[in-house]
């Protein structure tokens, strides 16, 4: 009766052992330095001039009219926006993704996505 014990445990650590070895560890890498400082502060310096390279935006030319409201109004629209008690409902979080009229705004405001 102890004897079936006793393999059992034998067998468990001898997994145990094994998978506690069965995974490396690579220590990290020496930096390898090819060239001058001199040559590799060059390199950063065209590199930077360069633009961002892997950059997603495309500068364009403006195709639409600059707005011709003042800053103050601009600002005033902002924070009256920011203020507004329906800013963050979205009407996918309601029934039939309808917004209640409670919920809505006086001015009329689309309060969805």
């Amino acid at each position: 009766m102890n004897t079936p014990n006793i393999i059992a445990v034998a067998a468990l650590s001898i997994l145990t052992a094994v998978g506690a070895h069965a995974q490396g560890f690579e220590p990290v890498q020496p930096l390898k330095i090819v060239g001058s400082r001199a040559q590799l502060e060059a390199e950063g310096a065209a590199a930077s001039r360069g633009g961002n390279v892997y950059g997603d935006v495309v500068a364009s030319p403006l195709t639409t009219r600059p707005s011709q409201l003042d800053r103050a109004s601009v600002r005033a629209e902002a924070v009256a926006a920011a203020h507004a008690p329906n800013q963050n409902l979205d009407r996918r979080a309601f029934a039939n993704s309808e917004v209640p009229p409670q919920f809505q705004g006086p001015q009329g405001a689309r309060p969805g996505r």
